[in-house]
């Protein structure tokens, strides 16, 4: 999240090959790593700017069917944990090089219209709940 002339902003990524979807930054947690430290580092990676924990907003839980071959059909459960961080260093859009074949481009969108711009539901729930914890401060 960063301040925007006095709004909050929410970093927010277009997978490639993605038109009109937008979506909050997210990836796989490396060996060795907590779930803080993965979220920091592909926010970084995915947008170009470095983030330090604020808090846990929540967990999202969804259930998906594999497309990919040796796995086509496997039905996979899945839990993302999303992290409030505040903007520090970096420029939006200054996406990791090897990020390229997966995000097309970052942008700051304004957090208040977030629940109606983000494309997955569970990630619209998030960014209310955001919003939520920002207006209670």
């Amino acid at each position: 999240m960063r301040s925007i002339h006095g709004h909050p902003h929410v970093a927010a990524i277009r997978p490639q090959g993605r038109a009109g979807v937008w979506a909050l930054p997210k990836g796989k947690i490396d060996a060795g790593e907590s779930a803080v430290d993965a979220a920091v580092r592909e926010v970084r990676e995915e947008t170009g700017v470095e983030g330090r924990l604020v808090e846990k907003l929540g967990d999202v839980r969804y259930t998906y069917t594999a497309t990919w071959e040796g796995a086509e059909g496997e039905r996979i459960f899945k839990v993302v944990s999303f992290f409030l961080l505040t903007a520090g260093r970096g420029r939006i859009d200054d996406i990791d090089e090897a990020m390229r074949i997966e995000v097309d481009e970052a942008r700051w969108l304004p957090l208040d219209e977030a629940p109606r711009l983000l494309t997955h539901k569970g990630e619209r729930e998030i960014a209310a709940k955001a919003i939520e914890r920002l207006s209670a401060q």
